[in-house]
């Protein structure tokens, strides 16, 4: 079955989910030959049990743009995670969650995924992009940042920390990295 790799970016109140509540979720499924096929994004209303964490709360403080966007239009936990499981059903292949880091990101939406519908789509299992550029860089874990990775692993997509913006240039960047992995070269930064 086709793979459609799910890159995923959520936004939060905090670093663990159930103290702190995820504030938005956006996903954007590429092919493996970096065609984009669909996308999904939330703004999810706090956890009642919930409080932000102070120095994420200090974070957001410098990011007002983003703080706003995140809370415009917020639905129920529950709605969103019943129209997210929905969504990845519907994509034409079996989802494989993409993060950046996974380790983040995948914490937040299993937890929600399993609290709120009973189920994860992804099962147990999140690709690191981060992991990845360590293996194509063959260099250690914490030397595979972006500023050093290849320029043209990168397209031209803003990073606002606006989950489905970033989500698609995160997705982008896996897609570039997986075209050079399997051999078929890199690509423009233009894409």
């Amino acid at each position: 079955m086709l793979e459609i790799y799910v890159s995923t970016d959520v936004e939060t109140d905090g670093p663990i989910p159930g103290p702190h509540s995820m504030l938005s979720l956006g996903s954007a499924a590429y092919t493996a030959d970096k065609e984009l096929i669909s996308t999904f994004e939330e703004n999810l209303e706090t956890l009642p049990e919930a409080s932000p964490h102070p120095k994420t709360a200090e974070w957001w403080a410098s990011q007002p743009k983003a703080w706003e966007a995140c809370r415009k239009n917020t639905v129920s936990p529950s709605d969103a995670m019943c129209r997210y499981v929905e969504w990845l059903n519907s994509l034409p292949g079996r989802p494989v969650f993409v993060g950046y880091p996974a380790g983040f990101d995948f914490l937040f939406v299993n937890w929600y995924l399993v609290r709120f519908t009973g189920e994860s789509p992804f099962s147990h299992s999140a690709l690191d992009i981060k992991t990845f550029a360590m293996a194509l860089l063959k260099t250690d874990y914490r030397k595979s940042i972006k500023r050093n990775m290849p320029k043209h692993w990168f397209d031209k997509l803003p990073h606002t920390h606006l989950a489905l913006d970033d989500a698609i240039e995160q997705g982008a960047l896996f897609c570039n990295m997986l075209r050079e992995n399997r051999g078929s070269g890199g690509c423009s930064s233009s894409e």
